[in-house]
């Protein structure tokens, strides 16, 4: 690394121009680079460069619901997957000290 303590202000000012043009052009080359990469992984992967820009991902198949795994003992319609809020059934069981354990299907 060069001393640059005994630089005069004009010739500092110049490396600055220097350095800022030099970071200018390395940052377009790394964006076309990297621009270029992508296309051709796309290309590769069957996807068309109106799909890749159009920011849309491919629909995700849905889940099957959770099944239950809870059940009110006082009302047997009354069923939790364990997911979410809870209901206001296992809420009330548990704030009456009972296990939410006794409840498990």
């Amino acid at each position: 690394m060069q001393d640059l303590s005994t630089y005069s202000i004009a010739k500092l000012r110049a490396l600055e121009v220097q350095v800022i043009d030099e970071l200018k052009s390395r940052h377009f080359l790394s964006v076309s680079k990297a621009r270029e990469q992508i296309l051709h992984i796309a290309q590769s992967a069957g996807i068309s460069v109106k799909d890749l820009m159009s920011g849309k991902s491919a629909p995700r198949a849905k889940s099957a619901p959770a099944g239950a795994k809870f059940r009110n003992p006082d009302d047997a319609s009354q069923e939790w997957s364990g997911r979410g809020r809870q209901p206001n059934w296992i809420k009330a069981w548990t704030a009456s000290g009972k296990s939410i354990e006794d409840t498990k299907i």
